[in-house]
């Protein structure tokens, strides 16, 4: 496991970085650093996500888990949720429960509006018990039916979100992602510090970062190799 930053044995990502650069701190600021390894962690979940959509690839430096509620509305269809509890942006929903006004719990169904023959304002255009949704952008939904009744939590979503990232003050913090891709920090902190400097060892680290995005490939591609793809049938407009 590799800490962000480590001025007593130098085994920090920070460290590690600056040694890989041959550079020293009045050269290279944390800061930058600190950009770039946020960067990869953007690119680390990019990757992950749209390569293995079984996955719900989730960052462990976060103290709450990726579940949220808000109160089901009477006529209301559509709701956003943005951030999480913590204030995390929210990138993507990932499945919703409902609680019914009796205290029964729904798994709604995830449709697209590409499925619905005939207008969408004709479709399950009755109030009533919500049973599908529709995911009409990242992070905003939109239920069918329109509910007929409040209730108070009676919507549970399962979401996936911007991962936790670093900062310059950081020290003890390890990336939240599997060990085996840790070295990928330091690896694309050192090119693009190279980069920036027009430093000669620039070849070398490209050469080490192509091998860092191959082991981010290898990882997400071996995941779930046994999963089987189904047909989504066709949702016929009620009219």
């Amino acid at each position: 496991m590799t800490v962000f930053s480590d001025t007593t044995n130098n085994t920090g990502i920070v460290q590690q970085t600056r040694d890989m650069m041959r550079v020293d701190s009045a050269h290279w600021a944390t800061s930058k650093i600190v950009n770039s390894c946020n960067n990869w962690l953007n690119k680390i979940f990019t990757f992950g996500k749209s390569t293995d959509v079984n996955f719900q690839l989730d960052d462990s430096n976060h103290t709450k888990l990726p579940i949220g509620t808000t109160d089901l509305v009477a006529g209301q269809s559509d709701y956003s949720f943005l951030v999480d509890e913590n204030g995390n942006r929210i990138t993507n929903i990932t499945r919703i429960d409902l609680l019914d006004a009796s205290g029964k719990y729904h798994n709604l169904k995830k449709i697209d509006q590409k499925q619905v023959v005939g207008a969408l304002a004709n479709y399950k255009s009755t109030a009533g018990i919500p049973e599908e949704y529709d995911l009409i952008a990242d992070n905003i939904v939109r239920l069918y039916p329109t509910p007929s009744a409040s209730v108070t939590d009676g919507l549970i979503y399962y979401f996936q979100r911007t991962p936790s990232y670093f900062s310059a003050t950081d020290t003890t913090k390890e990336p939240g992602v599997p060990a085996d891709l840790h070295r990928g920090f330091v690896v694309a902190s050192a090119y693009d510090g190279a980069l920036t400097l027009g430093l000669p060892n620039l070849e070398a680290l490209s050469v080490e970062l192509a091998k860092e995005e191959q082991k981010l490939s290898q990882y997400f591609n071996s995941r779930n190799t046994d999963s089987i793809n189904r047909l989504v049938p066709r949702v016929e407009s009620c009219r």
